[in-house]
């Protein structure tokens, strides 16, 4: 039988001259079938197999035309964002297909390593994408990336404790109020203050709750982009996450917490509130029907909006998902672009949630009974997703959420009158070269 030709010229040019590229490169090298049909690589984040399924079936919606074949990357974000710049900035030509963290976006974007989305394409996905998740897949006021799936985080609560504490929970709450009532229930929050993304995150959502930015200008070179952490909005998130800190109110892992150990402390007798992704809520079902967790838990769990960082300042929950880009070097970008519009329908987007617990960017997907049946929060999670705020867009995202993770972990050593505006040093001394994370 014939070896199919492969499409990556540059792979095979690059492995003769024992370059040592040569294996990142070909690793993503696909073959046209037998009988012609181009193949597209889609580069999909670890799941369990519903991105292979999608693929499949846009695959035989095509009519012949193509068939898209699944590689999935490392499972985590900072390892999937070097493989696929790398990949990018090699020429890669199998990048036909790419999940995206949102974060990561225009670190791609501005060098030109993706392929522009067709207009078509674009008025579709504007028209049918929830504000906060379209804002992660914008940069320079263009969007350059097609949301496929969104997510965000709730205040999720034990309505025995909201009770208890005399809090309202129909009313939007503050930290402050959540900080008051865990004190005196002698219960514990659930955060996340490992040395981690996960700090980013809640960190930037603070900020943006109270009505600012980390990064003044976005769009600013390295050499004159500014930060925003020791202003009012700023100084106030450094006073949340230092009183958690400083109180033991997080509990006695939070150096380490992440949010499956949020999850599991909440769980427990100490649980009161916790910011969190919607994971929580089938992976506590689970746990009680596997006979880990009492019965009767699922019914003390309530959730709501995201917290206020300011009294009667709307919130800025926390923006997640995946978002699709197709390779500036791709052979057969349109193609690419026809799959990407199959993959993102609303359709599949409703079934993507109902079977792999990732919410959608597409309103009317939430129409879907299956998602209000699995996910009674639904209603919550889609609401939250159109104020939903993206961790800070920029080239240099990597930079600045290190040197974030760097300064704010541990909590309980983060002062409000210094650590912000030492981190403001920090993070600008990095981008200008005058020191080294």
């Amino acid at each position: 039988m014939t070896t199919p030709p492969t499409r990556c010229g540059r792979g095979r040019m690059l492995a003769a001259t024992g370059l040592a590229a040569a294996a990142l490169v070909l690793s993503g090298c696909a073959a046209d079938d037998g009988g012609g049909t181009p193949v597209l690589t889609w580069y999909t984040n670890p799941d369990d197999g519903g991105q292979a399924t999608i693929a499949q079936q846009c695959t035989e919606a095509s009519d012949g035309r193509y068939r898209i074949e699944t590689s999935m990357l490392p499972t985590e974000a900072s390892a999937q964002r070097e493989q696929l710049t790398r990949r990018l900035a090699a020429g890669d030509s199998s990048m036909d297909i790419m999940s995206l963290d949102p974060p990561f976006v225009p670190e791609l974007a501005e060098p030109g390593f993706l392929a522009p989305v067709p207009q078509e394409l674009q008025k579709t996905a504007q028209e049918n994408t929830l504000d906060g998740a379209l804002a992660g897949a914008t940069w320079k006021d263009e969007l350059v990336t097609v949301p496929f799936w969104a997510n965000t985080q709730l205040l999720w609560y034990r309505k025995s404790v909201a009770e208890a504490a005399g809090l309202d929970m129909d009313k939007p709450v503050t930290w402050d109020q959540l900080i008051e009532a865990a004190e005196a229930e002698d219960k514990y929050l659930g955060v996340q203050g490992a040395r981690a993304e996960s700090m980013t995150v809640w960190l930037n959502a603070l900020v943006a709750g109270g009505g600012d930015e980390i990064i003044v200008d976005p769009e600013a070179s390295a050499d004159e982009m500014t930060t925003n952490l020791a202003g009012e909005a700023g100084t106030k998130a450094a006073e949340i996450v230092s009183t958690i800190g400083k109180k033991g109110l997080g509990g006695p892992g939070l150096p380490t917490q992440r949010e499956n150990e949020a999850m599991l402390q909440f769980q427990g007798d100490k649980g009161s509130f916790m910011v969190n992704w919607p994971f929580i809520w089938a992976a506590t079902n689970a746990s009680v029907e596997a006979g880990d967790l009492p019965e009767d838990l699922p019914e003390d769990i309530g959730w709501t909006t995201y917290p206020q960082t300011v009294e009667g300042h709307e919130a800025a929950p926390p923006l997640g998902g995946i978002n699709l880009g197709v390779g500036a070097k791709s052979e057969h970008q349109d193609l690419a672009w026809d799959a990407v519009s199959c993959i993102t329908s609303a359709e599949h987007q409703a079934d993507y949630f109902v079977t792999n617990g990732n919410p959608p960017a597409d309103p009317k997907a939430y129409e879907d009974e299956r998602i209000k049946d699995a996910y009674p929060m639904a209603d919550a999670i889609r609401d939250s997703l159109d104020i939903a705020k993206p961790r800070p867009q920029t080239p240099y995202y990597n930079e600045v959420s290190t040197a974030i993770q760097q300064r704010y972990a541990p909590v309980s050593g983060v002062n409000p009158a210094t650590t912000p505006e030492e981190t403001n040093t920090f993070i600008e001394q990095i981008l200008r070269g005058e020191r080294l994370l």
